[in-house]
């Protein structure tokens, strides 16, 4: 009876190793850091405005709350610290940058305490001669900045205000690999494409689609669009906004395009959403992704037929 166990026994781990030497693990799924590939988002949304000291303090009082929800990292919108040139504030002439970056300071020293990741969007000071970055900052729980996203598709107002940025930035957190944009991104799928081919899970955007004229297009093109670009390239999404008037409010998206939650409209609030890359999500496009981000804009081969090529004909 004992050998016929040890004898059953060896069958199956050859039976396991044939299986995996003929469907071998890969990508995320090869991970063997014992990392559970999940995280807990929190999506801020307050009342952006010119006054750094009202922006820093919700920014400090959302940031608390959110840790103890037991958010892995808070997301916040474009502009949330600084206010938005163009429509909190004519120009940037006399800005404080002062009051600015002693915010900034106590940020990253609240993020260091409560252990937490932050997204926090800022002006991002050049230097004399240049004008400054719409960014986005991304602080560790150490409270130190380890990399910055700057708006890369300004738009023609923001040019007037803002340079533009040049580099798309990625990180990985809790397994899960996250990339950024800012608002006016949205309206250049190529950014996303791109940052499907890094293998990208889940894209953080900050907005500032608020402040605006009652009836406006923005709160009905900017979700749905969002929720296309997470859909065609199977991405989870963290949409984050300023809460002022006439705006419309933090959304979170699930790969397969669908809107799983969102906040109310032109409140403060925080939306908690629950990440986790086991989870399983409708994909129609992913037998053809790939190659379709490779060049091959077609699903198939198409028939090398007179038929094919005469197309003024039936």
């Amino acid at each position: 009876m004992k050998n016929s166990c040890l004898k059953l026994r060896d069958q199956m781990i050859l039976l396991m190793v044939f299986f995996i030497a003929v469907h071998p693990l890969s990508g995320r799924d090869a991970d063997t850091t014992g990392r559970k590939q999940v995280m807990r988002v929190a999506s801020c949304q307050f009342p952006v405005s010119a006054n750094i000291v009202e922006n820093g303090n919700r920014i400090l009082g959302q940031m608390r709350e959110a840790s103890a929800l037991g958010a892995t990292i808070v997301h916040f919108p474009e502009c949330a610290l600084s206010g938005y040139p163009g429509v909190d504030m004519k120009t940037l002439e006399g800005f404080n940058w002062d009051m600015l970056y002693r915010y900034t300071d106590t940020i990253l020293d609240l993020a260091n305490k409560l252990d937490i990741w932050v997204l926090l969007g800022s002006i991002h000071r050049v230097g004399d001669g240049f004008k400054p970055m719409n960014s986005l900052y991304l602080i560790n729980p150490s409270g130190n900045i380890v990399d910055r996203y700057d708006k890369r598709f300004c738009t023609k107002g923001d040019l007037d205000y803002f340079s533009a940025g040049d580099h798309l930035v990625q990180f990985d957190l809790n397994g899960i690999r996250c990339g950024l944009l800012i608002c006016f991104d949205i309206r250049f799928p190529e950014l996303y494409r791109e940052y499907k081919r890094l293998e990208v899970d889940f894209i953080f955007q900050s907005f500032y689609n608020a402040r605006q004229k009652p009836g406006g297009i923005h709160p009905r093109i900017m979700p749905v669009t969002a929720q296309a670009r997470s859909a065609t390239n199977h991405v989870y999404m963290s949409l984050s906004n300023s809460s002022a008037p006439h705006s419309w409010p933090c959304h979170f998206i699930t790969p397969d395009g669908l809107v799983l939650q969102k906040l109310e409209t032109d409140k403060p609030g925080i939306l908690i959403s629950d990440v986790d890359l086991s989870d399983s999500f409708y994909d129609a496009s992913r037998h053809f992704r790939k190659a379709a981000l490779n060049g091959s804009l077609s699903s198939g081969k198409t028939p090398s037929h007179l038929r094919c090529r005469n197309r003024t004909g039936y």
